[in-house]
C-alpha cells in the first residue's frame, strides 16, 4: 500500500532533462507523452508514467526488463507481471494528475482509485452556470448539498469534493463511465467517515478518503472489492472472490498518507535499478 505525490510546479526541466527522462520509458509510453503539445501537459503525462514504473520498481523489486505496464481499453493501467509477483496477486495502482500535482496510489488486494482536482474558479461563466452543466452527475441529495453549501465559492468547493470522490470510484472500477454517476451517492460526516450508496443501496464494500493537498487541490482515494471491477480490468486480477472476513480485513487497513516525491527521486529509481542493457531491451 503506497501513496506518492509529486508537485510538478517545482520541476523546471530543460529540453535535455525532458529528453533524458522520456528515454527511461518504453517507446509506447514515450508516444503517449509526446502526443501532448503543451509543455505542462507533457510534464504531467511524463511524471505520471515515471511514478508508475518507479513505484513498481521500488515496491515489488521486479527487474526492469521484466516490467510491463499495459492499459485496458478504458485506459486503466495495470501490471502485466505473469508469475513474478505472486506474493501480491491483486497488486494494482492508479494515477491522477491535475493542476500542480501528480499522484499514485497502490493496494495489495482491494481495488484502488485516486483522483486529484485543482479548484479552479470559472472565468467564462458564473459559478452557478458552471455547476449547472454538471447537475446530471449528482443525486438529488448531493445536488441539494452543493446548492445550499453557502456562498458561490462554498458551492464550488462542495462540487469539487463530490466530483473528486466520484472520479476515484470510477477509476477504481476501471469502467471509464460517468453517465450513471448520479447513482453513486456519497454520504459523510464533515467529509470524514465517507460512505457510498450505489443505486440507492448502502454498501460496506467501499471506503473513501478525501484530503487537501494544498494550493487549492484536493485528492481522494477509493478502496473497493475486486469483484466490482469492470470486465476488462477484472481480467487483470488474479483473485476477485474472498470470504467476507478476509476481504473486510483488507478493506479496513488504515489508509497511509501521501509521501512527497521529487522527479529526481523517481529518476533515481530507474538509474539505481536499471542497467543500460536493460533499457536497450525496449
Amino acid at each position: 500500500m503506497e501513496r506518492w505525490v509529486v508537485d510538478i510546479s517545482e520541476w523546471d526541466p530543460s529540453p535535455e532533462d525532458l529528453t533524458f527522462s522520456l528515454s527511461l520509458l518504453p517507446p509506447s509510453d514515450q508516444s503517449s507523452v509526446t502526443r501532448f503539445v503543451r509543455v505542462e501537459d507533457r510534464k504531467r503525462a511524463l511524471v505520471s508514467r515515471l511514478l508508475q514504473y518507479a513505484l513498481v520498481l521500488e515496491v515489488l523489486a521486479i527487474p526492469y526488463h521484466q516490467l510491463v505496464i499495459n492499459r485496458t481499453l478504458e485506459g486503466k493501467p495495470y501490471l502485466e507481471c505473469g508469475d513474478i509477483c505472486l506474493d501480491f496477486p491483486n497488486f494494482n495502482f492508479n494515477v491522477s494528475h491535475h493542476g500542480d500535482y501528480v499522484a499514485i496510489a497502490s493496494e495489495p488486494l482491494c481495488l484502488v482509485g485516486v483522483d486529484i482536482v485543482s479548484i479552479v474558479i470559472p472565468q467564462a461563466e458564473t459559478v452557478p452556470e458552471f455547476l449547472q452543466s454538471f447537475s446530471s452527475y449528482f443525486s438529488s441529495f448531493e445536488w441539494h448539498n452543493i446548492c445550499t453549501a453557502g456562498t458561490t465559492h462554498d458551492m464550488l468547493i462542495e462540487f469539487y469534493r463530490y466530483w473528486c470522490l466520484k472520479e476515484a470510484f470510477v477509476k477504481a472500477t476501471g469502467s471509464g463511465l460517468v453517465d450513471n454517476l448520479y447513482k453513486v451517492e456519497f454520504h459523510h460526516s464533515c467529509w470524514e467517515n465517507i460512505s457510498v450508496n450505489i443505486e440507492g443501496k448502502a454498501t460496506r464494500e467501499w471506503r473513501f478518503w478525501l484530503l487537501e493537498l494544498g494550493k487549492n487541490h484536493l485528492v481522494s482515494v477509493a478502496r473497493g472489492h475486486p469483484k466490482l471491477a469492470s470486465a476488462s480490468y477484472k481480467r487483470t486480477l488474479r483473485q476477485t472472490e474472498f470470504d467476507e472476513k478476509e476481504y473486510l480485513a483488507a478493506l479496513h487497513l488504515p489508509n497511509v498518507g501521501f509521501v512527497s516525491r521529487t522527479v529526481e527521486q523517481l529518476i533515481s529509481s530507474f538509474t539505481q535499478r536499471t542497467s543500460t542493457a536493460h533499457r536497450e531491451v525496449y
